[in-house]
């Protein structure tokens, strides 16, 4: 399971190497699928399924919570895995844990045919290198959020967490997400919310020999100049279940990149 690792030049970011056949990848990010958006988990089963696209990066919080890989049994959880096996069968699929889903283990992806991304990690692909992270790592300033990152993040308070009943765990999941809504609705919108830390993301991708890094988590999609000849593309959150709503795909190729609506990625 991915931790969302700091790089160094001790320790870089591992490599994703684009298959030579391969004449687009999308990255997605965010779609936070839960029983309560079912037109967001329609749109994105329907994406999936008949994207023009040869791989499709998930770069974190596909799921709203995700409490251990055995949930992925029954209910819910269980329409999304056989989703995504469902498209592997057409397409490289690969995954990256984020905030939301980061116990998403081996079996869950074993099982679906979904191979896993590290956090962070190097995508080379039609000749550029392009940093991949979810984005949580980077945002700094939310040290309460950071503090919490670490404990959850460690072997022990997994084992332990995994170690009880699913319905406990789904009820602490709960809670926490009743705790994050409650954070997301003292602050007026998205704008408000932590960003990255852009000193450190310019060091991570000159550490990565990149110039333009892809994540999500915030919830801003843009293009942004970082400073230092660096570039971040913000992923879009998915949601089609409240207004406003929201959906993109970020297509990369040998043009460039390109930001589609869901529909566009299928007949693009």
């Amino acid at each position: 399971m991915s931790l969302g690792r700091v790089p160094s030049a001790d320790s870089p970011a591992p490599e994703v190497v684009a298959a030579a056949g391969w004449r687009s990848i999308d990255f997605i990010s965010d779609l936070h699928l839960a029983d309560e958006t079912p037109r967001t988990f329609e749109a994105w089963a329907g994406y999936l399924q008949r994207t023009a696209a040869d791989a499709v990066f998930i770069l974190g919080d596909l799921f709203e919570v995700w409490v251990g890989d055995d949930a992925r049994l029954d209910g819910f959880e269980a329409r999304c895995a056989e989703v995504l096996k469902e498209a592997a069968r057409h397409r490289s699929i690969r995954f990256m844990v984020g905030n939301r889903d980061f116990l998403v283990g081996e079996p869950m992806l074993r099982d679906c045919g979904v191979a896993p991304l590290p956090d962070p990690c190097v995508l080379v692909a039609f000749g550029v290198r392009t940093l991949l992270t979810h984005g949580d790592a980077l945002c700094l300033a939310d040290t309460d959020y950071q503090a919490f990152r670490r404990q959850v993040r460690t072997a022990d308070w997994q084992r332990g967490f995994l170690n009880q009943p699913l319905q406990e765990r789904r009820r602490y999941a709960r809670e926490v997400r009743a705790q994050s809504e409650m954070r997301k609705r003292s602050a007026a919108s998205p704008a408000d919310w932590a960003d990255v830390d852009f000193p450190t993301a310019i060091r991570w991708m000159e550490e990565a020999g990149s110039t333009t890094m892809i994540h999500g988590h915030t919830h801003r999609p843009a293009t942004q100049a970082l400073g230092a000849g660096c570039t971040r593309e913000v992923l879009s959150d998915w949601d089609l279940d409240h207004a406003p709503y929201r959906a993109e795909v970020l297509r990369l190729s040998a043009a460039g990149l390109t930001r589609l609506t869901p529909a566009q990625a299928i007949t693009a």
